[in-house]
């Protein structure tokens, strides 16, 4: 406290001496005209001051919601400024007065403000101005800090259809500031075919009023939905640890000046939210209806309409739009009887983002013509629910002719693409046709047999029966107990993990590195301790190591790169590299396989 003090002395002294001039404070305001429940800021600017105090006006008619200041002292003198975040109550013309330093005896007042405020967000009446050093944030509160940081989970719709897509949020609601946080508690999400949203840029912080109160927001974790059956779906709560910033109150000036706060850790989760999935209306349903629900358009196309027998032709079939594309089912096609069909190739191109999944699925059909002829490629139909709209709805591709001219050889396929080619077998090497030419047969070599190597193969061939069927059993009971296995094979799992998030370092995808660093651990202690993957917490992970006599030190060293990959998807992490992240979480599962 005393060398803060001294500190604090010497600049001010330093600066009073050094820059003494005329003080000049202006005020600014982002906005002259604002809507009611609309956050603007008005800006004290302050020139000159070596150490005086500032006094900032009443702001009458607005709640105050933040604040925020800085001071610099350069070759030009000391400057500094002091911003507030206000948010006007009611409608109409108001006035804030000015702002005053006194230095060495003398007032300095800065300029008046007028704000006209317009009708916009209705203000909740029993509002009351806020402190900017906490946000509003009562002594009595601060007793109980689910009241000021809780977690939420939010999702666009309760009430859907089988299958129809929901857009989950998980989010943390804060009044306080928070430094670092870390996922301890991942949600299971039984019942629901689940797509995370992975985004490329940093969640930002915004601000929202919830219940009447304006809080800091930030999304932790977005996730796509699918409910896989009717009836009431429970999502499961979120948990996570952040520390948090919790005002102090102080006797020390400085302390009220500048704010003083204590450090928290705190763990919070989100409530158990439930979701009613209605069946699927039976009445209406096509007979070709294979479950897919959203809203989509098909569109179908051959490669040429006309060749000859025993070619290759391509028909493909693109299905867009949104809505759950991935889970889609085959297509039930008719192709002509001579046709040969191969299974298709399927390729998508989805993107998932808040709006949900949407894009294209492809998929390309090998047919081969047998015989010459004329041929028609029947209409494709597709049907889907539309649970906007409560309707199934089917769409129909276009049909094609065909011509199909005799081939030059009905042995072989020609003229096949190069990605073709793998795919189909000349018929000549399909059965090899009856030589009716003279043939000279030779005869078989009789030497070998009553040689010694004839009668070493008549000895070895047991032994070597013999000890496959022990080599069998061995490996048959080795591998029955699955625990032992998959902890057997932890560890090469985890490399492969590790390999993947060295490859994004070297890309310089760093989300994506952490994700694949976080994985490899938790799926190695996942397979090493015989624990869901879903049921890994620090007291799980910490109970379970210590049972098998790990470390104290290095389930520490464990925790820590752990809680270091989940802080890294929020906010960028200081004082250690990539590397030596890499190289940490490396050296943790093989300290581990030694101990245990």
């Amino acid at each position: 406290m005393k060398i803060k003090y001294s500190i604090l002395t010497l600049l001010l002294f330093c600066s009073s001496i050094l820059f003494a001039q005329n003080v000049k404070i202006t005020a600014s305001a982002s906005k002259t005209t604002a809507a009611t429940g609309e956050v603007f800021e008005v800006t004290f600017n302050i020139q000159g001051a070596g150490g005086g105090s500032f006094s900032p006006p009443n702001f009458n008619g607005f709640q105050e919601v933040g604040q925020s200041s800085s001071s610099v002292i350069d070759d030009n003198g000391s400057s500094s400024s002091v911003t507030y975040q206000l948010v006007p109550m009611s409608v109409g013309d108001f006035t804030i007065g000015p702002a005053v330093v006194v230095e060495k005896g003398k007032r300095f007042s800065s300029n008046v403000l007028k704000i006209k405020v317009i009708k916009g967000k209705p203000v909740p009446q029993n509002a009351q101005p806020q402190s900017a050093r906490d946000n509003g944030v009562s002594s009595r509160d601060l007793k109980d800090l689910s009241k000021v940081v809780f977690m939420r989970a939010v999702v666009d719709k309760s009430t859907v259809y089988q299958g129809e897509q929901i857009i989950l949020n998980y989010r943390i609601y804060s009044r306080l500031g928070i430094e670092q946080m870390a996922p301890n508690k991942l949600p299971e999400l039984n019942g629901f075919w689940s797509e995370e949203i992975k985004s490329t840029q940093q969640q930002q912080v915004r601000d929202e009023v919830y219940k009447g109160v304006r809080y800091r927001v930030l999304d932790l974790k977005q996730v796509i939905l699918f409910p896989e059956h009717a009836g009431d779906l429970t999502i499961d709560p979120f948990g996570a640890i952040f520390y948090v910033d919790v005002p102090v109150q102080s006797n020390d000036p400085m302390d009220q000046f500048f704010g003083s706060v204590n450090q928290v850790k705190y763990q919070a989760k989100s409530a158990p939210l439930t979701i009613h999935v209605k069946p699927l209306p039976e009445a209406g349903k096509p007979a070709g209806f294979t479950g897919a629900v959203g809203d989509f358009n098909m569109e179908a196309s051959v490669d040429k309409t006309e060749l000859k027998a025993n070619e290759a032709l391509n028909y493909k079939v693109k299905l867009s739009g949104y809505g759950n594309i991935k889970l889609l089912k085959s297509l039930s096609t008719a192709f002509p009887a001579d046709f040969e069909k191969y299974d298709p190739k399927i390729s998508d191109s989805v993107t998932d983002d808040e709006s949900g999944v949407s894009g294209y699925r492809f998929y390309n059909y090998l047919l081969i013509p047998r015989h010459q002829g004329d041929y028609t490629i029947d209409p494709l139909k597709f049907s889907y629910f539309n649970p906007v709209s409560n309707k199934y709805i089917t769409v129909t591709s276009k049909g094609f002719h065909i011509k199909v001219d005799k081939g030059t050889s009905q042995n072989n396929v020609t003229e096949l693409n190069d990605a073709d080619k793998q795919d189909i077998k000349m018929l000549s090497k399909d059965i090899r046709y009856i030589k009716t030419n003279n043939t000279d047969l030779d005869k078989p070599a009789d030497a070998f047999y009553g040689s010694v190597g004839y009668y070493l193969l008549l000895l070895f061939g047991p032994l070597l029966s013999y000890g496959a069927y022990v080599y069998r059993n061995w490996l048959i009971k080795t591998n029955s107990d699955v625990v032992k296995v998959k902890s057997r094979k932890a560890g090469k799992v985890a490399a492969k993990h590790l390999a993947n998030a060295e490859k994004q370092l070297l890309a310089n995808n760093k989300q994506a590195f952490y994700e694949n660093i976080s994985t490899g651990l938790y799926g190695y202690l996942s397979d090493k301790l015989n624990i869901q993957y879903a049921n890994l917490d620090r007291e799980t992970i910490t109970s379970a190591l210590k049972a098998k006599s790990v470390s104290d030190k290095l389930v520490g060293q464990l925790l820590d790169t752990i809680d270091l990959c989940e802080m890294a998807r929020y906010a960028p992490v200081r004082n250690i590299s990539e590397k030596e992240v890499f190289e940490k979480a490396k050296g943790i599962i093989n300290d581990i396989e030694n101990e245990i």
